[in-house]
């Protein structure tokens, strides 16, 4: 009875989060364990998400693959946000791919909710050497980050396997 609840109260909360314009994913969810987080990971909170940076940031520790690719991203986001500034789906697969990045290591959100509405913002993540590099579109502004990987394997909460 005590789990029904608890699972009751966790759907509840995510539909709400859904509502509310929250992204569920991994940098509302995952914290992360370096000694100098990137300036754009926040430990969970209900404050509104601050501004995106137009350009992606520099971690500590980010070794050459993972800052390549952190630029890559940035500059496949930045030109299709310049043009589009609320992508489709598929729009930001095609540039990411179109880009160089793998299509089998991307994993991007869905730009519209399950009732049909437009998603706040669109993210898209790159699993690349035991890092995930995340990158958001929201109303044309850009953020990248650099996370870890997921238990799951995946960047995503929820992720298919």
């Amino acid at each position: 009875m005590v789990l029904l609840a608890v699972a009751g109260c966790l759907a509840a909360a995510a539909a709400l989060s859904a509502c509310t314009g929250s992204q569920p994913g991994p940098a509302t969810s995952t914290a992360v364990s370096s000694s100098t987080p990137p300036a754009s990971v926040a430990a969970p909170s209900t404050a509104p998400t601050p501004a995106p940076a137009q350009a992606a940031e520099t971690a500590a520790g980010d070794n050459p693959a993972t800052a390549a690719l952190k630029q890559t991203l940035a500059g496949a986001l930045n030109r299709l946000a310049a043009g589009t500034p609320k992508p489709a789906t598929a729009q930001v697969a095609d540039a990411l791919t179109g880009a160089g990045i793998p299509g089998a290591a991307l994993e991007v959100s869905e730009s519209r909710t399950p009732t049909g509405l437009e998603a706040d913002a669109i993210e898209a993540a790159v699993l690349a050497d035991g890092d995930c590099v995340i990158g958001q579109i929201r109303d044309g502004s850009v953020t990248v980050s650099v996370l870890p990987v997921l238990a799951s394997g995946k960047c995503f909460v929820g992720a298919p396997a």
